[in-house]
């Protein structure tokens, strides 16, 4: 196998391209934290540590869901199941990963690096949780709600004044979690086949789906708090809108087409929600 062969498996394995969900919200954090761009310096350490937080979060996953993943027709091809890779191969890359994360929030501040295994145990505690809880949905939005305080601590470097970032925490906890819903609705009848614990296999997808698009009006007001506490900028308050017409739209797709829902819609949100935040800078 060549080294570009490898390393498009490697991304691959950690589906880097979802690092789009929580970048915006760890930049979102920073500037709420200074009202203001961070150093180009420190901007850089938060994206390595953003980027290798969730290289490392995934890894997890992959590696404890192998098995299960095998079972799921929608997921054998992965590249654990499909023998692209090894687990002393994903182990490894772990491994990587973690000491670029942990080297990162080091050279970020102290409070960085003591506080760096949270986001991890949380991420390597959600997958064993849809072994027997319905709530493993809430494990996941936990962890990714991590970002815009990641974002925050980066440029503070102590906890003063964290709970100026405690409506963008909520917004990141209900959003990730209603998605996260979402993307269990193509897996509902496995999922009950095999025993697993998640709401669309507990509820079915018509409620679960409605429990999603509650989640979503809680994280929408979230923003609106934020918004009301920190901006009052009309550009803040058209991407406001933005943001509640993206979550409507998602709402509506879910039921027909969770795979864009998912990948294209929420892609998009976390951008919107990071402009409303710079917008109200202006």
């Amino acid at each position: 196998m060549s080294l570009l062969t490898r390393l498009k498996t490697y991304a691959s394995f950690v589906k880097i391209e979802h690092t789009i969900f929580s970048v915006p919200l760890v930049l979102s954090g920073a500037l709420l934290a200074r009202w203001g761009w961070p150093s180009p310096w420190t901007l850089f350490l938060m994206l390595v540590a953003a980027a290798g937080a969730r290289a490392v979060g995934m890894g997890l996953n992959r590696v404890i869901d192998a098995e299960i993943d095998a079972r799921n027709p929608r997921t054998q091809k992965r590249e654990l199941p499909a023998g692209m890779m090894n687990k002393k191969q994903a182990w490894l890359f772990i491994a990587g990963a973690t000491a670029v994360y942990l080297a990162a929030s080091a050279l970020l501040a102290p409070i960085c690096l003591k506080l760096s295994p949270i986001p991890v145990v949380l991420f390597a505690g959600y997958p064993y949780l849809k072994r027997f809880t319905a709530l493993a949905h809430l494990g996941l939005g936990l962890a990714w709600s991590l970002a815009p305080v990641g974002g925050w601590l980066a440029v503070v470097k102590d906890l003063r004044g964290i709970g100026e970032v405690g409506w963008l925490w909520f917004f990141s906890l209900c959003w990730v979690t209603g998605f996260d819903i979402i993307y269990a609705t193509m897996d509902e009848a496995f999922d009950r086949q095999q025993g697993l614990h998640s709401l669309p296999a507990r509820l079915g997808k018509a409620h679960a789906l409605q429990l999603s698009a509650c989640l979503h009006a809680v994280a929408f007001l979230s923003l609106y708090a934020l918004w009301r506490d920190h901006f009052h900028t009309f550009a803040s308050f058209v991407w406001l809108l933005v943001v509640g017409v993206a979550l409507i739209w998602e709402q509506l797709a879910a039921g027909r087409n969770p795979e864009f829902a998912f990948f294209k819609l929420n892609g998009a949100i976390g951008f919107f929600v990071f402009l409303l935040v710079w917008g109200g800078l202006a």
